[in-house]
């Protein structure tokens, strides 16, 4: 069987979080989230975050994010949640069925959120990869 086809979707950067994404390790050029392949991967500098699709519970579009909490790597202070951020006006939380270990938190997480360009795009292809 062939491989399924693999889906890149880069960062949205506001460019006034450039001194705080450069200090994280990010590469606008190398950093993304790929879906594909049976996996959803997401890279951020020195940070990484990977499951198989079928541990993906949803994603949907969130908005209107804090400036001053919105840029890098971060944990989340409500819950065990993980942001890479690269600007403040929207992103993708998905929703995890079991926890994902990181490097930031060894017990996981159950959601990741992510600033990338095609908001719906990636909706689409997380719901289409576990057939909802």
């Amino acid at each position: 069987m062939p491989d399924e086809e693999l889906f890149t979707f880069r960062y949205q950067v506001d460019s006034w979080y450039w001194p705080v994404l450069l200090a994280c390790g990010f590469r606008a050029s190398r950093d993304a989230v790929r879906v594909g392949n049976g996996l959803l991967r997401a890279t951020f500098g020195w940070f990484h975050l990977e499951t198989p699709l079928s541990n993906v519970d949803g994603a949907h579009v969130t908005r209107h994010y804090r400036w001053w909490t919105a840029p890098g790597a971060r944990l989340s202070r409500v819950d065990d949640g993980l942001t890479f951020g690269t600007n403040h006006d929207a992103g993708v939380c998905v929703h995890f069925r079991e926890k994902v270990p990181s490097f930031m938190k060894k017990q996981g997480h159950s959601a990741l959120t992510v600033t990338v360009r095609d908001l719906e795009g990636l909706v689409k292809a997380l719901d289409g990869a576990n057939g909802s």
